[in-house]
């Protein structure tokens, strides 16, 4: 899969675009979810049954963060997992439209004809709540005749799961109520946050239970605090462990930044500065703060068991 960045209007990238016709699923694909996985899908076998190439075509940063409204709170995917995801789904191209405050301004008209007409988009596959240019004013119905009939469309229905519309939205109330379960449901496989192993406090070796602090790769969205098993991964290694997310608050005033803290089972190297990954596969109780040193090591115990059985099954 290639990346290509674009900026509106489209010049100076002639260059990196196909000469050729293709099929491009068009949208934000925060956290490439069943539904958005329904829509690319959709195009690959358009795509491959018309022989042309299949791009999918997003907007980063964040439509929300740029402009501070709504419920933006940090990307569910950023973009390096969003480039992983799509290039294992079988994308020939992947291109990122910066998206600014000038672009939010564009409109729907100067969009399709000064980015989807000059992509060569022979049909864009698109979900059915896809809206595009200022306001959200172009619809899905609009592309066609904006573009001169030059652009088929083809539109996705919702995907539903247990009669619920799967939806980036839903699945970030899910993460900030626990409901890992629910998010995994919805996404198609655990929620992942990647990033770096950092030094700590040292104080989870001197009570039993070392842990490697994660800072984060990318603004993910915070999961509710409180501890979860998970998956842990680093290089080709998979581990399995329990993990506390939030503030240390038997340790701390609550006033720090959130770190994610995971024991390992049966885990004894140093793994500083190794770039890794956590898989979120059950919440198992929320934070709080403890009376003291043996308590907080009992409930430990007691969480690092249950993450054992929870892991098992």
């Amino acid at each position: 899969m290639k990346t290509v960045t674009l900026t509106y209007p489209l010049t100076g990238n002639e260059d990196q675009i196909p000469v050729q016709r293709q099929i491009v699923a068009i949208g934000q694909f925060d956290g490439l979810h069943l539904g958005h996985v329904s829509v690319i899908q959709h195009a690959i076998e358009l795509g491959r049954s018309q022989g042309l190439p299949v791009a999918v075509l997003t907007f980063y940063p964040h439509p929300k963060e740029v402009m501070g409204k709504g419920d933006y709170e940090g990307y569910l995917t950023p973009l390096r997992d969003k480039e992983q995801i799509l290039e294992q789904l079988g994308i020939d191209y992947l291109y990122v439209v910066e998206f600014t405050s000038a672009f939010s301004k564009v409109l729907p008209s100067d969009f399709v004809n000064g980015m989807l007409v000059p992509l060569k988009v022979a049909t864009a596959v698109i979900g059915f709540d896809f809206r595009f240019g200022f306001m959200g004013e172009g619809t899905p119905e609009a592309i066609g005749p904006l573009s001169g009939g030059s652009i088929a469309v083809e539109t996705i229905p919702a995907f539903l799961l247990d009669g619920e519309k799967v939806g980036s939205s839903g699945i970030r109330i899910a993460l900030k109520a626990g409901d890992a379960e629910k998010a995994q449901r919805w996404l198609g496989r655990p929620y992942r946050v990647r990033g770096t192993v950092v030094g700590g406090d040292k104080r989870g070796r001197t009570i039993g239970f070392p842990t490697a602090n994660v800072a984060p790769s990318g603004p993910y969205v915070l999961p509710a605090k409180g501890v979860y098993a998970v998956r842990f991964g680093l290089k080709d290694e998979i581990f399995e462990g329990v993990m506390n997310v939030g503030v240390k608050p038997t340790f701390t005033d609550g006033k720090v930044k959130p770190t994610f803290e995971t024991h390992l089972f049966d885990f004894d190297r140093s793994i500083y500065d190794e770039k890794v990954w956590m898989d979120f596969v059950r919440f198992i109780r929320p934070e709080r703060k403890f009376s003291g040193i043996d308590e907080l090591v009992a409930q430990i115990a007691k969480d690092a068991e249950e993450a054992r059985a929870i892991l098992k099954g």
